[in-house]
């Protein structure tokens, strides 16, 4: 039979037999190795699809010409049976998947279905079945179709063709798209970072500047602490401003009771005079002039008095006997004329012998000094300022300072502090100002002998001579008593060391008159052992 071709005319089909005209026998099987004509291409899309030819049937009912398989009605179409089943050969070309805009064929359509005539129920009655031992066509193109399912391949095939990634795949294909990710974020943040931090620096910032601060805190502070101590003790504190013919200067001073005595060191005061005039600042800024009560050079301390004030707070005292070296300290005064400068530190020695004044030239105004020393700063204007232990109580009146220059007089060098600061201990001061208060004068504990201050050997020896160019040894005095002779060298005092006639009066400044001392001298290469009881003399 002979295949149209794509374009070809389309052969009219073929006239169905008439009535009593011959019917040819059916077309006989083909043999095996016979040759099977190719089958009919698929019809094109809107091309009309050409019936093949059909047999003449014994019928004489006439025969309706041929209608596609697409036009027939579903409840009148019959369908021929299908060829038997023929092996597929390999195809020189791969499958043809479905596409999304093409819908997949159905699985029974086949591109060599017959056209269904009309017939009657006689004629499908005579219609000759194929035999079922046909042989498969040797054409291997003769199973081409185009439209049939293809098999699909071992892996799943995506719409384009490609092979779906397998989980391992997957997951490393987004581990790359995460760091990616973020390493172009990192960029973008730095870059708009920077542009923002540059355009803030150079404009001043979105707005004003507003720097953090520690919010508010309770204002109060352990009794022992330098603020505690500095609290309690600082409405006790005052300042003087003293003035004279030739001079003036600035001190500091604190309150020893209720009726206005406040207690300050004798330099201090001393550029008065008779006539000068001194003023007392409070720590509130009040002020009030005061008068001196009395003052007395040899300790170097001086009482004032102010009048008309209320509302005084005197300042404890405490025992200068009990502080011990390495006890912390506090010291309040007004150097430079800063007043209400408080600074700390701790008891550096005891029982320092010192010397200060000086500046008459005859000795009158040199004071002697059992002092204690500290490492609190003290500088000029601290002078006669309180130096106070833990509980806020005085222990010693800050008296002078040992400067890196010249002397030790806290108003002659003007120095400041080297941390070499001394304190009168405030149970002599205590004694001297009661005496000061109630007399107007103070005594001295004197042995009643007179030293040879330029002797350079260790210990204090008795001079040869008095000053009135009498004996050295004060007749009827306590050393006299004693059996101290002239020449004697007294190298200790109840038991502690005395190098020099400075060592030895600062000793005996420290106690009381009517107090027992022990004495060790030196008499002829051989040490004596006395014991006098001190004799007393006017301060000046």
């Amino acid at each position: 039979m002979q295949i149209p071709t794509a374009g070809a005319p389309v052969p009219a089909p073929a006239q169905p037999p008439t009535a009593g005209a011959p019917v040819p026998a059916p077309a006989q099987p083909p043999t095996a190795g016979a040759l099977v004509p190719a089958p009919a291409q698929p019809p094109t899309a809107g091309a009309p699809v050409p019936a093949p030819a059909v047999p003449a049937q014994e019928t004489p009912a006439a025969v309706a010409p041929a209608i596609p398989a697409q036009a027939v009605a579903p409840e009148t179409a019959h369908v021929a049976p299908p060829p038997p089943a023929i092996p597929s050969q390999p195809s020189p070309h791969p499958p043809i998947p479905a596409t999304l805009d093409q819908p997949a064929p159905t699985a029974t359509a086949t591109p060599t279905q017959t056209p269904i005539s009309a017939q009657t129920p006689a004629s499908a009655a005579t219609q000759t079945p194929a035999p079922a031992d046909t042989p498969p066509p040797a054409n291997p193109w003769q199973n081409y179709d185009p439209w049939a399912l293809a098999a699909l391949p071992a892996s799943p095939l995506q719409q384009n063709g490609a092979a779906v990634a397998g989980k391992e795949q997957r997951r490393r294909r987004a581990k790359k798209v995460l760091f990616v990710g973020a390493l172009v974020l990192a960029l973008v943040s730095g870059g708009v970072g920077g542009a923002v931090g540059a355009y803030l620096e150079r404009n001043g910032g979105m707005g004003g500047i507003e720097l953090p601060q520690a919010g508010a805190e309770p204002v109060g502070r352990a009794p022992d602490s330098v603020a505690g101590i500095a609290a309690r003790a600082l409405p006790s504190v005052v300042t003087l401003h003293v003035s004279g013919r030739e001079a003036q200067g600035t001190g500091t001073g604190f309150v020893l009771d209720d009726r206005g005595h406040i207690l300050t060191n004798n330099h201090v005061v001393e550029p008065a005079g008779d006539d000068g005039e001194i003023s007392v600042t409070f720590h509130s800024g009040d002020t009030a002039k005061a008068t001196v009560v009395g003052r007395d050079s040899g300790y170097d301390l001086a009482v004032v008095k102010v009048s008309g004030v209320s509302g005084l707070k005197p300042l404890p005292l405490g025992n200068s006997d009990n502080v011990q070296v390495g006890d912390p300290v506090v010291a309040i005064g007004a150097p430079f004329d800063l007043e209400g400068t408080v600074t700390s530190g701790i008891i550096s020695a005891k029982e320092r012998p010192i010397t200060a004044g000086g500046e008459s030239g005859d000795g009158s105004d040199v004071s002697y000094v059992d002092a204690l020393q500290t490492d609190a700063p003290i500088n000029p204007g601290n002078s006669g300022g309180p130096l106070l232990d833990a509980r806020a109580r005085v222990v010693g009146i800050n008296s002078a300072i040992r400067s890196a220059d010249t002397g030790s007089d806290l108003e002659g060098a003007q120095a400041g502090s080297i941390g070499l600061g001394f304190a009168i201990p405030v149970n002599q001061a205590k004694r001297v100002a009661e005496e000061l208060i109630n007399s107007g004068h103070a005594t001295h504990p004197v042995i009643g002998v007179t030293l040879d201050m330029d002797y350079a050997g260790d210990g204090a020896r008795v001079g040869t001579k008095g000053s009135d160019g009498g004996s050295a040894v004060t007749r009827g005095g306590p050393g006299d008593k004693a059996g101290i002779k002239p020449g004697d060298v007294i190298t200790e005092v109840d038991g502690q060391r005395v190098h020099s006639g400075e060592e030895l009066i600062v000793k005996t400044r420290a106690h009381r008159p009517g107090d027992r001392l022990k004495l060790t001298l030196k008499r002829g290469g051989k040490e004596v052992t006395i014991s006098l009881t001190l004799g007393s003399s006017s301060g000046g």
